[in-house]
């Protein structure tokens, strides 16, 4: 088997009484070239098919078929054109354009499923959270509590100007205003109305009691909400909150946030230290170490013996365009990597976009693997930030446990190199495996998303955040 990481010592895992469980999502994107640029033109690649509900309901009825926790859905509002100061090699590439919403795709898939959960992204940029708190109440009664929400501040300077900004806010800048938004949407989800408001009582001709339904008067920096949430209680009120944020910044307002985490590292050792400081972080905020479930992005290409999952990747290879991995690292950084020698190291460069991505680089190089321009185009080609990983379901089982062990890392959020073929090697011949070592579930724990990733009922913990804005905390009017 082959794969861009090499083996390193673990941490220790925590420490259940049985052997430690491995959990997927599926990654995903409402376009085509989604990771891996190039593989569209496969002849076995349906992405072209994403404007179709059957390509999405599909897809929900495999991943549900191998007990995959969700499909993450990923977005964009702007186009990839920090490469050679152009958006034209996106737009050549279809590099995540064009690209349709990802909301838009949940009541289909969720009426085919039971069980399949939903991270659906959403920007706090461009969009009031009054409509979004709606949005996302209206998807988790429609999916019977089964959606989760990815909260990205955006990255993209063309989505700042085509919302009539010059600009995006400097990075830190954008985490602060998120940090209010997300207070008006608790204030919306937890504070607004009492579980019991809604009596239905036909013989009074009571539908809501007014009394038990409260205004969150918010008047904050950026946003002025003074009513009720518009929508009744959701199986899950909050829907789970996903973030992927890995800087600094980003894990501070993970550790105040989040209830699953996605991150992207090249090596072991970096997604070692990345969860480290993670885990660090939450329980810093009060939260236990293990309170959020973290994915790390990776890419698998299998099949039912090595030869064969080895000449998959070799015919995959003949469609990779590395310009078009150089266009997504260049949107993914800041920095037009159009503008350096190709076998030139890419060192200290300061980014307004994912800083996650220069600091993993930089921590590589420190652990003796430096990058090089022609590196990132060729390893990111399929896979994108995330490693790749070539071998039999018995080879990639080996090593997904390694990493599991040795990283203290929950799961894997797995791209495609193709779709659904990608998926459908994974559930054929990797979940097997998995399942035959006790190490991956073989059905669905009941209740809504958030119950089935933690255990712990359907609502947020009382350590959360979010928690502090319920009816009767104390706190949530008048700020």
């Amino acid at each position: 088997m082959s794969t861009h990481d090499t083996a390193s010592a673990s941490p220790a895992a925590p420490s259940t009484g049985s052997k430690r469980q491995i959990r997927f999502n599926a990654f995903d994107m409402n376009c085509v070239a989604h990771q891996s640029s190039g593989l569209w033109r496969h002849p076995d690649d349906q992405s072209h098919r994403y404007k179709e509900l059957t390509y999405w309901t599909h897809l929900a009825q495999l991943l549900e078929r191998g007990t995959f926790d969700g499909i993450f859905i990923a977005d964009v509002l702007g186009t990839y054109d920090v490469y050679g100061d152009t958006n034209e090699a996106a737009i050549r590439h279809g590099a995540q354009v064009p690209v349709s919403d990802p909301l838009l795709l949940v009541s289909a898939m969720a009426l085919v499923t039971e069980h399949l959960g939903f991270g659906i992204t959403a920007g706090t940029a461009y969009e009031h959270p009054y409509p979004f708190a709606r949005r996302m109440s209206t998807l988790d009664h429609l999916t019977n509590g089964r959606v989760g929400w990815n909260v990205v501040t955006g990255y993209l300077p063309s989505a700042a100007r085509n919302m009539g900004h010059d600009d995006q806010l400097e990075h830190d800048d954008r985490y602060d205003h998120a940090d209010e938004y997300l207070e008006v949407l608790y204030k919306l989800w937890e504070g607004s109305w009492e579980d019991d408001a809604v009596q239905r009582d036909r013989e009074s001709g009571v539908f809501t009691d007014p009394a038990k339904v409260h205004e969150i008067g918010h008047y904050g920096k950026h946003f002025t909400v003074p009513g009720i949430h518009i929508s009744e209680p959701s199986p899950q009120r909050s829907p789970v909150i996903y973030q992927a944020g890995a800087s600094p910044r980003g894990i501070a307002f993970a550790a105040d946030n989040a209830e699953a985490i996605f991150v992207a590292a090249p090596t072991k050792e970096v997604l070692r230290s990345t969860v480290s400081r993670i885990r660090d972080a939450l329980e810093a905020a009060g939260r236990d170490r293990y309170s959020a479930r973290i994915y790390t992005l990776l890419t698998i290409i299998t099949d039912e013996t090595s030869e064969k999952a080895h000449a998959k990747h070799q015919d995959y290879l003949q469609y990779a365009s590395p310009e078009g991995a150089l266009v997504f690292m260049s949107g993914w950084m800041g920095v037009d990597l159009s503008q350096y020698d190709l076998d030139e190291p890419v060192g200290n460069v300061k980014s307004n976009a994912i800083q996650s991505v220069i600091a993993n680089l930089e921590e590589s190089a420190r652990h003796g693997q430096e990058f090089t321009v022609r590196d990132i185009a060729e390893r990111g080609a399929i896979g994108g930030l995330g490693p790749l990983i070539v071998g039999s379901g018995e080879e990639i089982a080996d090593t997904l446990q390694e990493w599991v062990e040795e990283t203290d890392v929950d799961g894997f959020n797995l791209a495609y190199a193709i779709t659904p073929g990608t998926f459908e090697d994974v559930v054929e011949h990797v979940i097997p495996v998995l399942r035959a070592r006790g190490v991956y579930p073989d059905a669905y724990a009941p209740g809504t998303l958030r119950e089935k990733l933690h255990g712990r009922g359907d609502r947020l913990p009382d350590e959360h955040r979010g928690a502090r804005y319920r009816v009767g905390a104390g706190v949530g009017a008048g700020v």
